[in-house]
């Protein structure tokens, strides 16, 4: 596996488990900012619509 795929699978995990402000947190303490924003971006949200976003963000919400 590669490492990009690593990160990628890790990120989901992240993001699946921690509201968002936290997951940017982390991001932010690991400087896993740094690198292509826009590429990553592209690569996290690939198969995502805004409605598949709006339905995980509201079952988030809807759960705390």
């Amino acid at each position: 596996m590669r490492e990009q795929q690593v990160l990628q699978e890790a990120m989901q995990v992240l993001m699946t488990h921690l509201e968002p402000s936290k997951v940017l947190k982390f991001w932010a303490a690991c400087k896993l900012g740094e690198g292509d924003y826009l590429k990553l971006k592209e690569q996290l949200f690939e198969k995502e619509t805004v409605a598949s976003l709006y339905e995980k963000i509201k079952a988030y919400q809807d759960s705390q």
